[in-house]
């Protein structure tokens, strides 16, 4: 196992873990459950200044302990499972479209050209602009998910955000519905849209850098954390 992969671990198997303790707390329907995954959650966000031991870091980490070990007792834990599936695809959303507008290129672009060991505007034309459409696919999936997260956490029942406010919607979903498509379904809508996508693009543009699947994530992978960290910048 290479420095890049055991460096990157800790963030991996924080990020796996939180749509399964999401899971598991909204079938559960406890405060102690909801608490634990959105700890989960908070140390993934920090899981970089933590491993570095930066006090800022860790002082964040206990008092949002401390806060979470006290809401665990009260109602509203649940309903703190509500937000990240919304906020999170829909930020991941906005910077995928945030991409598309002038002077910046397009994210997948610049992953493209980050494989191909050139400048955005060195790629072959063709490639350029499926790159481009591609990004603003992306964004279009994420922002239909994060709509649809967003629904579902107004509409879910018992914990759903008009149930506690004291409505009954016309329509409504179960907790564990609702969990099922935030925590888990989304990764596969996901998941199998990037498949898919490397599929089709290999019939489209098969001259790649990369020899087959497997290939294509461990060259994205060596592009290395300060690419990674400068995307989003």
């Amino acid at each position: 196992m290479n420095t890049v992969v055991l460096r990157a671990l800790p963030a991996i198997v924080l990020a796996v873990a939180y749509p399964l303790l999401a899971h598991w707390a909204s079938i559960d329907g406890g405060g102690v459950s909801a608490s634990l995954a959105m700890a989960d959650l908070v140390a993934l966000c920090l899981v970089g200044p933590l491993m570095q031991g930066q006090a800022w870091a860790w002082a964040v980490m206990a008092a949002t302990a401390a806060g979470l070990a006290w809401i665990a007792q009260t109602p509203y834990a649940q309903m703190l499972l509500l937000a990240p599936p919304m906020l999170f695809v829909g930020f991941v959303a906005w910077m995928f479209g945030r991409s598309l507008r002038a002077p910046r290129e397009p994210l997948i672009t610049r992953i493209v050209a980050g494989m191909e060991r050139c400048e955005p505007a060195q790629l072959p034309p063709a490639l350029y602009r499926y790159s481009r459409r591609l990004t603003a696919m992306w964004a279009w999936l994420l922002t239909g998910l994060a709509v649809a997260n967003g629904v579902l956490a107004l509409i879910a029942e018992p914990d759903g955000v008009l149930v506690r406010l004291g409505y009954t919607p016309a329509v409504t979903i179960g907790q564990e519905e609702w969990s099922l498509f935030a925590n888990l379904l989304n990764y596969g809508v996901l998941g199998g849209f990037f498949v898919g996508e490397y599929a089709l693009r290999r019939y489209l543009f098969p001259h790649r850098p990369y020899r087959h699947f497997f290939d294509f994530v461990r060259q994205m992978a060596a592009l290395g954390p300060r690419f990674w960290r400068s995307l989003f910048d």
